[in-house]
């Protein structure tokens, strides 16, 4: 690890369709099992392969009404999953020496489509309806209510690569005193709003999604929540570098070469002193589309090269959470390093060979020595970003 400051990130606390146990997401990973399920509650008729959050979630009925959504149901899961993490952090550190750092892309949406099916289209709402749930700045603001937390409290919303972008402002936060811990991470829910959105872009596969296949025909859409406690410690697993870069090639479509995908890497490898052969497991975003796959594929083998980095893209077992999927893949990664295994890549067995040759996990080969783990998330507006994890004891 290069001289830097620590930045040690908790065991994730997660709520998913691979549910909230450590032990039985590790496995998933391990073994390529899917958490998708077939649902046609946002398009009926037309059943669709979706991450939907299946797991008993809060009571929210007696929180104030501006904190009463799914999102922030979907935040309270993860935080509890962090167990005596939490309240250890919350005993020990001064709450205004706190922040809050979330990534998200819905925060309430679904509450507003709701209090739209109860009203009906262009009728004023009822007074069920408070607009500050579907804020995105909601998701933040509920934590740091929830909790006391009195230090700078925000949420990212960068579509796709939020949960990223929140776990690399909670490393600026902690550079620069501001904070002596930050609880970051990202959470998104599953809502008309985004799985329509996505399909009138033709880029949403009715089963599931299968990424650098080469039958691979669109992505599934999830939900999740996940945190981090972020601290200066200076043991366990380090959040030593990230890439952050901007293409903006096209509203929608990715830069053809990969060129602001690259840049994300390669800057994450210098900030944390690291060449591309010490990284021992790339979570890809890989999100089954033509386009994507394509795109990344090539920023790989750019960074990489012939030193070749173990690849798998896990949105085929969680479907593409967006505000939440960098957090949720940072997790994973994080995963890898603390349990030394490789996530599972799961396709149909059919690369598709019009693209740079990647090295596909097939196998997860317990024991394997890592110490080093990337993962990619890359947005709408060639909004790229990239974490660099290290293991250090």
């Amino acid at each position: 690890m290069s001289q830097q400051i620590p930045c040690r990130l908790s065991a994730p606390g997660i709520a998913s369709c691979l549910g909230s146990d450590l032990s039985v997401i590790t496995k998933a990973l391990e073994t390529g099992t899917r958490g998708l399920t077939m649902c046609s509650k946002y398009t009926p008729g037309h059943p669709l392969a979706l991450g939907a959050v299946t797991m008993p979630l809060p009571d929210m009925s007696h929180w104030p009404a501006r904190h009463q959504s799914r999102n922030n149901q979907l935040s309270l899961a993860a935080l509890e999953a962090l167990g005596e993490a939490l309240p250890a952090l919350l005993a020990s550190v001064a709450p205004e020496r706190i922040g809050v750092v979330m990534g998200s892309s819905t925060s309430g949406v679904s509450e507003t489509e709701a209090a739209i099916d109860r009203t009906g289209p262009g009728n004023d709402f009822d007074d069920q309806y408070c607009y500050f749930r579907q804020e995105l700045g909601a998701t933040s603001a509920f934590i740091a209510h929830h909790l006391g937390i009195r230090g700078p409290q925000w949420t990212i919303s960068t579509a796709c690569t939020s949960g990223a972008r929140a776990l690399s402002a909670a490393r600026r936060l902690l550079a620069s005193g501001q904070c002596d811990a930050v609880i970051a991470g990202g959470a998104d829910t599953l809502c008309n709003l985004t799985v329509h959105g996505f399909a009138s872009l033709d880029a949403v596969s009715a089963t599931p999604c299968m990424p650098f296949s080469r039958h691979r025909d669109g992505i599934n859409i999830g939900e999740a929540a996940v945190v981090f406690i972020v601290t200066r410690d200076t043991d366990g697993i380090q959040l030593t570098g990230y890439g952050e870069t901007s293409d903006a090639h096209h509203i929608s479509a990715p830069h053809p070469e990969g060129d602001g995908a690259a840049r994300a890497m390669a800057q994450a490898l210098t900030m944390a002193g690291t060449l591309p052969q010490h990284i021992g497991y790339l979570n890809a975003h890989g999100t089954a589309t033509p386009h994507n796959d394509a795109m990344e594929a090539r920023a790989i083998d750019r960074v990489f090269g012939h030193c070749g980095v173990p690849v798998s893209a896990t949105k085929a077992l969680t479907g593409h959470t967006l505000g939440a999927a960098g957090a949720l893949e940072a997790a994973f990664a994080w995963l890898s390093l603390t349990h030394q295994f490789l996530p599972v890549h799961v396709h149909d067995g059919h690369y598709d060979d019009r693209l740079p040759p990647l090295d596909l996990v097939s196998s997860s080969i317990p024991g394997t020595p890592l110490t080093h783990a990337m993962s990619n998330v890359f947005a709408f507006g060639g909004n790229n970003a990239t974490l660099l994890l290290e293991r250090t004891s």
